[in-house]
């Protein structure tokens, strides 16, 4: 049986950051400008006056206390609250495609590998910023990789559900060294006028280099013990943007085009079904509570991560056992996990076992076992 490892992982961080504080400025003066210019109306009872944020009510409702972003002006601008990213040329990279070069040359210099050594390029994101060509192929061409390249999207899961698809290609021999990557802007598909959502997301983007254990040379890689995806039709996380809104024109400034999402169903569905996900994963390898070193889980909520640890550990994980950059990124959809493993593996000795586990819409899950070797 071919063995398949992680053999190296890379983040691109962006330089600009806001914190809770610098958003729910922001947020209260829209609620103010916007409560005051509808006074009247609000009066009569024909529009519902919007409520402001505070730092307390994210902090509780998230654990997020900052997020990284590509654009930090336009996001904070009362009058715009969107990132504002200007479209380049054609000839010119892709802003995805540049995010996921500078975390994919990261992820190869890990693994010690280079672009000739690598026969694979997925892209697997939650928002691709066109249909084609496939921002995979153009990272493929941007490191000058031969092979085959194309894009996936899974939600919040595209990162292990692309970690599979590697991990199955090494195995059926169709590729030796696979590179995933996960660009993703997650603020430009957020709501920032949304008081229950404006403080979720940040952007980021990471890589991952999968390959066959024979012809990897990083001195501690992770072996993939196996993988386990599962999906469940749920309409309560939801975008509903695409290149249909423009033959129905009348709903393109609908709330729905942007993130949406039932959050207290989505606790009570996602927990127990990512929960039995990952006891079911394991208890089919053999591998026991006691043995899991590390959950490195989706970033989305630390309510949620807790939960889930709980459940999966029997006890109250600490820490150390699973770990939260969520604090600091706030949720970057596919990436989280990834970035929690790529921060947070190196101090586990050979034969330690842990879960990189992502969860979101669909819904869809993917977990996927390591072994240090």
């Amino acid at each position: 049986m071919t063995k398949v490892v992680i053999s190296g992982t890379g983040v691109f961080t962006p330089s600009e950051a806001i914190t809770n504080e610098e958003l729910v400025e922001a947020f209260n003066t829209y609620v103010k400008n916007f409560n005051a210019a509808n006074k009247d109306a609000i009066d009569r009872g024909e529009v519902e006056a919007l409520s402001e944020s505070s730092v307390p009510f994210i902090e509780k409702a998230s654990g997020i206390q900052q997020r990284f972003v590509m654009n930090k002006d336009g996001i904070l601008d009362p009058e715009i609250m969107a990132p504002r990213l200007p479209e380049r040329p054609n000839e010119e990279p892709s802003i995805l495609a540049e995010m996921a070069v500078t975390a994919a040359r990261d992820a190869l210099k890990q693994a010690g590998k280079s672009a000739k050594d690598v026969d694979a390029v997925l892209v697997a994101c939650s928002n691709l910023q066109r249909p084609y060509p496939a921002i995979a192929i153009e990272v493929q061409d941007l490191l000058g990789i031969d092979g085959f390249a194309f894009d996936m999207n899974v939600a919040c899961s595209s990162a292990t559900f692309g970690i599979q698809q590697a991990y199955d290609m090494i195995r059926s021999g169709s590729a030796k060294c696979v590179l995933v990557t996960s660009p993703e802007i997650c603020t430009g598909h957020l709501n920032f006028r949304d008081r229950d959502s404006h403080f979720i997301f940040g952007d980021v983007a990471t890589a991952v280099v999968v390959e066959n254990a024979e012809t990897a040379t990083a001195e501690h890689p992770f072996e993939i013990i196996s993988t386990r995806l599962k999906t469940q039709f749920s309409n309560n996380i939801r975008n509903n943007f695409g290149f249909l809104n423009r033959t129905a024109p009348e709903g393109i400034g609908a709330k729905d085009k942007l993130f949406v999402q039932e959050g207290r169903k989505v606790f009570k569905e996602v927990v127990p079904m990512v929960s039995a996900m990952i006891l079911e994963h394991m208890a089919d390898e053999n591998i026991g509570n006691n043995s899991l070193k590390r959950m490195w889980l989706h970033q989305a909520n630390a309510n949620m991560n807790d939960l889930i640890g709980k459940k999966v550990m029997g006890r109250s994980p600490s820490e150390a056992e699973q770990p939260n950059i969520l604090k600091d990124y706030a949720n970057t959809s596919s990436a989280g996990s990834i970035i929690a493993f790529n921060k947070f593996s190196e101090d586990l000795d050979p034969g330690d076992v842990g879960v990189i586990c992502s969860f979101g819409a669909g819904y869809s899950a993917g977990s996927v076992l390591v072994r240090r070797v």
